[in-house]
């Protein structure tokens, strides 16, 4: 696909994370980058371990950026309820 360096980098990291996964543990997954990427709350000392994940962390101190870290994700949230929906991160 296409997409700015954001996007592109997590949805790469993405597909390696939830290679052999279940539905349910990437769907889990897909809960645990939602908060790693949106919640401002969290010190970095709470982020959960993500692996290589991890790297798309500093993202929520950059709002406009989220989305692009975010829209990968959506999309495979989407494919795995089977959805035939536009995806949106909205």
């Amino acid at each position: 696909g296409h997409g700015c360096a954001i996007s592109t980098a997590s949805a790469s990291l993405m597909t390696e994370a939830v290679k052999g996964l279940t539905i349910q543990e990437a769907e889990e997954l897909f809960r645990e980058f939602q908060q790693m990427v949106t919640s401002d709350s969290l010190s970095d000392s709470e982020l959960p371990e993500l692996g290589s994940l991890n790297a798309l962390a500093g993202v929520r101190e950059h709002p406009v950026r989220i989305k692009c870290a975010t829209l990968p994700w959506h999309t495979l949230h989407a494919a795995l309820e089977n959805r035939g929906t536009k995806v949106s991160t909205e």
